[in-house]
């Protein structure tokens, strides 16, 4: 899920959640914003069990994707778009 709050400026923050019981140890956000870095959005567990992550955007168009443990990607259902090359949100 894909919650947006937007700032000043233009910028926007986006929270990248994903629901309680994700089947895997660790689950990073990767994508254009971050040079697709795995490790450095990772998302951190909540006490609700969801998982989330929280980074700040410029407008336009972004392009990312989930990256599991053991090298599993996949993409946000909740997407403004997603194609042969991942989930794109659009700010």
């Amino acid at each position: 899920m894909l919650t947006r709050t937007y700032m000043t400026g233009g910028k926007a923050r986006v929270t990248f959640r994903l629901p309680a019981g994700t089947p895997f140890e660790a689950v990073s956000v990767v994508g254009e914003f971050n040079a697709w870095q795995p490790g450095r959005h990772e998302l951190v567990q909540r006490r609700d069990g969801t998982r989330s992550c929280t980074v700040t955007l410029s407008p336009g168009a972004h392009r990312f994707r989930y990256l599991a443990t053991g090298g599993v990607w996949f993409d946000e259902e909740q997407a403004d778009l997603i194609d042969a090359q991942g989930s794109v949100i659009k700010l």
